[in-house]
């Protein structure tokens, strides 16, 4: 299912808060033309809001008679309207009855106090006031959820909703059920047959040191000199007007070493906006040289992060990821080196990649992972402790449960790879 930002004014790619777009189905003819809105559950979650909100703010907008109690869970407006209409439509109850008025996060739940209904925003703890004078204010009035496990699921947070599901589910904190234990019993299928060649991260050190060799015969400079960074505040603020504002990046990090920030760039966010720009003017990511690239990271400082690698994983493949890792592994290898923490903030910044903007690359995560060991990017040691149990550090819980599932075959064919040596060293 497609995907789209919340909001859907802002054009960033890794933007954290995302819905399925809208999908209808006219039915009908004549009088009883009508129109199902099929997803309307899942965008409202989305949402944080009750289905009946939605569905009750377009018939206000549109006009039109609509259910906002079905027993068969068909979300239905009368007459004939467009998917497109309606998500114009859904784009201005987001920015009426979702959004922060003050940080225009999406992250808000309502309170209703005193005849007012309130956004309590879990972003900025701000609280600002929903406009009363809406039809649909009136409606939330005289339809508060009521209580009951479910009414007080839909009020959560999205952190809390996650986390509440995550405990039913007994895939997360809990002790009865991993991603090892789906239904999937297939093997790894279509594995590059083991023969891709693995990448080689002393050919792309020589190649870094045969660059910079000839940067100092053309400008004169020492090494040192080129390499240095300068971390002036003029220096930095110069780099920072340089980037263009609407290419600005929102990547999903851990809390740690958040690399500073300097105009509201942080460095990491200029990394990113920089290899977005190259491959913009190259006609692809993967025309963006691994060598320029690295010498961009060294110049922000940032060469030897870990979290240089989360931002890494985002950007630098794009759907045809297979077959990009093996011209990437030199570059990889060199920059995760033998840190653990540094494989898992790239498998973290994977696990986005797929999760949030990708997500028909789900199916291909064995794959990836096969082609990333064998490339020698990621190690058993890590990769196995990584697919036990999901996380909602890089994106939601849901999501980490199904790229963890989707993992299950190769997390398979590890163990049953490391049976098979315990085996042979015994004979």
């Amino acid at each position: 299912m497609a995907t789209v930002n919340i909001r859907r004014d802002v054009a960033d790619p890794f933007y954290r808060y995302k819905m399925e777009r809208l999908q209808s189905k006219i039915e009908g003819k004549g009088n009883g033309i009508k129109t199902v809105v099929a997803n309307l559950p899942s965008v409202a979650q989305s949402l944080a809001r009750p289905p009946s909100y939605v569905i009750k703010f377009f018939g206000f907008e549109l006009g039109a008679q609509t259910n906002t109690n079905p027993k068969d869970d068909r979300w239905i407006i009368n007459g004939a309207h467009q998917a497109d209409k309606l998500q114009e439509s859904l784009d201005t109850f987001i920015n009426k009855f979702v959004l922060c008025k003050d940080c225009k996060n999406p992250e808000t739940e309502f309170v209703v106090k005193d005849g007012r209904i309130l956004l309590d925003c879990k972003a900025c703890g701000q609280r600002t006031a929903v406009d009363l004078r809406h039809k649909l204010s009136g409606f939330i009035l005289k339809n508060e959820p009521k209580g009951g496990k479910k009414a007080k699921k839909e009020k959560m947070s999205r952190r809390d909703r996650a986390k509440l599901e995550a405990q039913e589910n007994g895939s997360v904190n809990g002790t009865d059920r991993s991603p090892h234990e789906s239904n999937s019993d297939k093997d790894v299928e279509e594995e590059d047959d083991g023969e891709i060649a693995a990448g080689s991260d002393d050919e792309f050190t020589k190649q870094i040191q045969e660059d910079a060799k000839t940067i100092d015969a053309t400008n004169g400079a020492t090494k040192e000199e080129k390499w240095a960074v300068d971390t002036s505040a003029e220096a930095v603020a110069a780099r920072a007007k340089e980037l263009p504002t609407d290419l600005k990046r929102s990547l999903a990090f851990d809390e740690e070493d958040d690399g500073g920030e300097e105009n509201g760039f942080s460095v990491y966010d200029q990394l990113g906006t920089w290899i977005d720009t190259q491959a913009k003017e190259k006609g692809g990511i993967g025309k963006v040289d691994d060598v320029d690239i690295y010498k961009k990271t060294a110049e922000l400082g940032i060469e030897s992060k870990h979290k240089t690698l989360t931002v890494l994983a985002q950007i630098i493949f794009d759907e045809n990821i297979v077959a990009q890792i093996p011209k990437r592994a030199g570059m990889l290898k060199k920059m995760i080196g033998d840190s653990e923490k540094h494989q898992k903030a790239f498998l973290g910044g994977i696990e986005r990649f797929v999760g949030s903007g990708n997500k028909d690359l789900i199916s291909k995560v064995p794959t990836i992972l096969m082609t990333l060991y064998q490339e020698d990017v990621i190690t058993e040691e890590v990769t196995k402790p990584w697919g036990t149990k999901a996380s909602k550090k890089y994106v939601d819980i849901a999501t980490s449960r199904k790229v963890r599932q989707a993992a299950e075959p190769f997390l398979k064919w590890l163990e049953e790879a490391e049976s098979d040596e315990e085996e042979s060293d015994d004979e």
